[in-house]
Parts: C-alpha cells; structure tokens; sequence
C-alpha cells in the first residue's frame, strides 16, 4: 500500500475545488479512472460490503476552545485549585451542570460548564433513563509523538510536536495525525477511505463528506471528499430557466453546453468528463438529498446556523444507504473559539449553540433508529491557558473534548484529568499549560477500531499509533467504546 507521506505534491493538487461542482480534484486522469473503476465495480463491492453501516462526525471547533471552564472539578480541593489557578475566569460551582459518572471512572466530582444543560442530560442519560449514557469526555487530549513528561520536555531530549501552540500548525496536526510537522496532504479520515472504500461501499459518492469546504482530514492518498452545504449538494441544476434576467441560469446553462461538447484537445477533454462526472455525483446527491422527508427530526433543531448545519448532517446520514454508503465520515468546522478576551460571555453563548445543535443531533439520531450507528466527537487546535491574561486565556496544548453515540460508554471521564495548580507536574509554564497525557492517536485509533480499520491498517492511517499502543492488543487504547461494538 502507498505510504502516507509519498507523492505529496500530487496529493496537494486534489485540495482543490473544481468550479462550483463542489468535488475535490484529483488529475484529471486519475480522477476519470477512478470513477470509471468505482462504477464498474459496483455491483462486485455490494457483493463484499458489510452489512452494518456506520458514521463518523468530526465537529472542529477552530481557534482552540477553553475546554478547563467546559470540564471543572466539582469536589473541594481540586475546585479550589482551579479557582484559583482561572482567577477572574473562574466559574461559579453552584451553577455547574452536575455529572454523575456511573462506576468504574475516576471517582471524583465533575460539572460542565453552565451553557451545557443538553451534554448534561446525554451525559447521566437521556430522559433521565441512565442505560441511554450517550455521551462521555476524554480528558487532557492533544498532540504528541510519543508518551513525554514535564521532565523531558523541559530537557528538550524527545521529539515534540512542531510549532506548538501555533493555530495552523496545530490544526493540521489533528487533522493529519502527524505532529512532526512533514509535508502531508492527506489526512487519517482520508487515509481510512484509502482502506475503507473500494471494499465498504457500493456508490460512486465519496464517503467522505464536508459541509465546511475543502479540508486536511479528508484529503486521502486515493481518495478524495465531497463537499456540499446544508442545502444539499453544490450543482449547476438550479436555477436552469431560460429567463434572460436570470443570470445564474444564464451562466449554468452556458457552463452546461461547454462541458456537453467533445473536445480534439486531450486536457479540454479530460477536464470536461471529470468536470461532468463532479456534476453527475452532486446532481445524484442532491436529488436523494431533497427527496428526503425530515420533517419529523427537524422540529428538534434550534433555529441558529450551527444547528441548520447539524440538521443536515443527520439528513446525509439518513439518505447514506441510497447513496451506498456503508462507511462514512462528516467534517464541519465551527470557528471562533480564541478566546484571548471576553471569555466569559462569549464562550457561554457559543457553548451553548454548540450544545444546542449537538443534543438535537444525537435526539435525531435516536428518533430514526441510528443511535448505534453514528459516533460524534469534537476537536480544537489546542486547550488553553488556565490563567487568565485578564479577559481572556491564551494558547496552551492539552484539552477536554467530547464523544458521544450510541457506541459510546458514556457517563464516565476518560484519560487522566491533570492537576490545574499552577507549576504542577501537568503544567509545563506559561501559566497552566497542560501537558496532555493522551493522545490525539490513542482518540483516532479508538474511533478507528470501531469504524472498521484493521490492526493491520492501523499504522497507515495513523503512522505514530504504535508509540502509544499495540495494534494487535485486545484491548482499546482509551476505553470509551461499549463491549461489542467494536472487533
């Protein structure tokens, strides 16, 4: 199999749009082929295809959130500790949303942030039903090339990350799962796809789709993502009349009959099939994608952008068994979270868009039958700073994020959560800087072994995986997935 790092400025070139058809490029031959192969080999790969379908959802949450006034300690001495490590950022503990963790999880008191009544319910159970635990957080995240202490950092004698604490840097490298900071233009979601499509789907629709654009994650070596918006698809279908004040017909019209011509040119020709065959896979998406009734989730959506987006994730995870999807990954980035100032306002409103859309998403999920089927995570270029720099906090490394679903063992804080004193064994400087203590690659390859990738793939798709992590163990790298959800 190709390796990850080969050919990278090829793979860069897919990265880009073709016009409005809305499908990353590829060469433009190699791009026609593959679809030509994916159509041909349809009916053999619904032969080989599991049974069962599943998705994964990546939400980005770009800018780094302050996820220490997500996460917070609940139980005296370690409140303290907090409180006076965050300062004026410190959050009230009487207006914590208490979490009651069930057995077997770290034993101490946690809440979240006030913002955060729906994570609250999917945390200790739906309904107040605690066997439907959908959600769980994983503690102290981040980048790392392999296990490292405060020690060997401050020593600087072990690999680091590259240009820790940079917003851009940072963000490629959860996305590709290579911290080294190489030149990679292919991400672990595309890399899976690499693994994963010829084999787990039957339609010529990519499995991985965005609703934010191009991005990293979905970048594979052989395979490429699809892009639409929270209306459906981007195609050149509407408006289509021939009306001459209409200059959006005008110009899909026009745009139409060049790519319907045969060109005596070979690149005029190549571009104009692979731009029709972008064409033909977003008319195909966007007619299932409309045909599709949700009014019966809808309802559970609150009326905000964020949400909107939300709504039509669970619409493609609803039409993926007519587009012939068995495996599937969803990106959407949500922006904003570098909090320098005015933290406390403005991360309460926006956690509580986050936390509005998620738990109606996860209620959708529940209400068509698809609980079991979808995981959901989010992600961040970093955590932040647990002292203040007035209004706001700065860059740090070590974060919370959260996971939930149906496969999800939920109720309970994995990883380690740190010590927040200031200067601790956790803080390497700046202020409470926390040295994660899990790995982005321990996260990914848990989500993985779920998805489908075998152990024997696990290293392509995520080439550090074996600094933290024995591919061929019995047991999972971080341990959030209920028993025999995963093989």
């Amino acid at each position: 199999m190709k390796h990850p790092f080969a050919n990278a400025a090829m793979k860069q070139s897919r990265r880009r749009f073709l016009g409005n058809a809305g499908c990353s490029a590829m060469s433009s031959v190699s791009m026609a082929n593959m679809m030509l192969n994916l159509r041909l080999a349809t009916s053999a790969a619904a032969q080989s295809a599991p049974t069962d379908r599943k998705t994964l959802v990546c939400i980005f949450l770009n800018g780094g959130m302050d996820s220490f006034n997500v996460l917070v300690p609940r139980d005296d001495a370690r409140y303290a500790n907090y409180g006076t490590s965050r300062g004026n950022l410190a959050l009230d503990r009487a207006a914590l949303k208490a979490l009651n963790q069930i057995s077997g999880s770290d034993g101490n008191l946690y809440g979240l942030h006030p913002s955060c009544g729906g994570f609250q319910e999917l945390f200790n159970g739906l309904g107040g039903d605690t066997s439907k635990r959908r959600l769980a957080m994983i503690s102290n995240i981040g980048t790392l090339i392999q296990p490292t202490t405060k020690a060997q950092y401050l020593a600087g004698n072990t690999p680091l990350p590259r240009a820790l604490f940079s917003h851009a840097d940072q963000i490629d490298q959860w996305q590709t799962s290579v911290p080294q900071g190489m030149a990679q233009a292919s991400g672990w979601f595309g890399r899976a796809a690499d693994i994963l499509q010829s084999t787990a789907n039957s339609g010529a629709t990519a499995m991985n789709i965005s609703l934010s654009g191009n991005n990293l994650i979905q970048v594979g070596n052989n395979t490429q993502q699809f892009v639409i918006t929270d209306s459906g698809a981007l195609s050149l279908s509407n408006p289509t009349d021939s009306n001459p004040a209409n200059a959006g017909a005008w110009k899909n019209s026009g745009h139409k009959s060049l790519i319907a011509q045969h060109y005596s040119n070979l690149m005029q020709e190549s571009y104009s099939q692979l731009t029709k065959t972008s064409m033909d896979l977003q008319e195909n998406f966007q007619t299932i994608f409309q045909a599709y009734d949700g009014s019966a989730i809808a309802p559970l959506f609150p009326d905000n952008y964020f949400a909107g987006q939300m709504l039509a994730v669970a619409k493609t995870i609803a039409i993926r068994q007519s587009l012939g999807l068995h495996r599937q990954t969803i990106f959407l980035s949500f922006g904003g979270w570098d909090h320098h100032g005015e933290l406390l306002k403005t991360e309460a409103g926006m956690l509580a868009t986050l936390d509005g859309g998620l738990t109606a998403f996860q209620k959708a999920m529940e209400a068509l039958g698809m609980q079991n089927d979808v995981i959901t995570f989010t992600a961040s270029d970093f955590g932040r700073t647990l002292r203040s720099n007035g209004r706001g906090t700065d860059h740090a490394w070590g974060g919370n994020h959260f996971v939930m679903g149906g496969p999800v063992q939920g109720g309970r804080i994995y990883g380690t959560f740190p010590d927040v004193t200031l200067d601790s064994n956790d803080d390497v400087g700046y202020g409470g800087r926390m040295m994660p203590t899990t790995s982005v690659d321990q996260f990914f390859g848990e989500l993985l072994r779920w998805f489908g990738v075998g152990a024997g793939d696990l290293s392509y798709v995520l080439p550090n995986i074996g600094n933290f992590y024995n591919v061929n163990s019995s047991t999972l790298p971080v341990g959030f997935l209920r028993a025999g959800t995963w093989t």
